[in-house]
């Protein structure tokens, strides 16, 4: 059997009269989408909009819950009492959980938005918060995380389902977490260099760290960033680039650890 990953990317992310990012371009490109849920970006409209073009593409709809930063796009560190958080994730999957009932379809995994993600990578007691969550409004959701991180680890020992993600427009660091956005080089805009990170990830079954190292670790998918200018671009080069090297792109199994 042939090597498989999905790709996946955040959108919806606009609200209001202001958008953010081509969906329905890129909903041609990914198979997995990831839906802002109205607290670090997004709203009802934008929701309904996202889910409706996700079901008539065939691609997967996924939850994208944030802090409640719009803001600061939920990219702002905030400290939230566990318990506050832990209903506010709740809040945000059911909303998408209706929204995608409405538009036909059902959300199929959550991934962690922006700040929240990237505390979560490190801090096993937050993710854990923010997993028990999910779980407790929608019991067989696949919970999409940073491969190789904490996140990784508490999914383990919830036993729930799993999607190992890694990024195609973002360097690592030696822990297997983001560069920080304010560092040099944290940012890869140039699309066929994205794609052939991705390639040569995939085939290793690893990540490759900005130091040069690797890091052995389930991939199930990788993300594209669709607030940035060259997500479209970036999207379709990786995926060509996958495809080209005999990797089948396609939705995740969501397979427990």
């Amino acid at each position: 059997m042939g090597i498989s990953v999905d790709l996946n990317s955040d959108m919806g992310e606009g609200f209001g009269s202001w958008s953010m990012g081509d969906d329905a371009a890129l909903l041609q490109i990914v198979t997995s989408a990831n839906v802002a849920c109205g607290f670090h970006a997004g709203d009802a409209d934008a929701m309904a909009t996202t889910m409706s073009l996700a079901v008539n593409n065939g691609v997967g709809i996924g939850a994208h819950p944030g802090f409640d930063d719009l803001r600061g796009f939920g990219r702002f560190r905030m400290e939230v009492p566990h318990k506050t958080l832990a209903n506010q994730i709740k809040y945000q999957v059911g909303a998408a959980e209706a929204m995608a009932r409405a538009a036909g379809g059902s959300v199929r995994h959550l991934k962690l938005h922006g700040a929240l993600a990237n505390m979560a990578s490190t801090d096993a007691n937050l993710a854990r918060t923010c997993y028990e969550a999910a779980l407790e409004v929608a019991p067989a959701i696949i919970i999409m995380g940073l491969a190789a991180t904490a996140m990784e680890e508490v999914a383990r020992q919830l036993g729930c389902r799993w999607a190992g993600e890694i990024f195609a427009d973002r360097a690592y660091n030696a822990d297997g977490t983001l560069v920080d956005r304010r560092l040099p080089g944290a940012m890869i805009h140039d699309a066929g260099e994205a794609a052939k990170r991705m390639v040569a990830m995939v085939k290793a079954g690893a990540i490759l760290t900005a130091d040069g190292g690797e890091l052995t670790t389930r991939i199930d998918t990788i993300c594209v960033h669709g607030d940035s200018a060259e997500a479209v671009e970036i999207a379709r080069s990786v995926r060509a680039g996958l495809e080209s090297a005999g990797i089948t792109v396609r939705a995740f199994s969501g397979d427990p650890l």
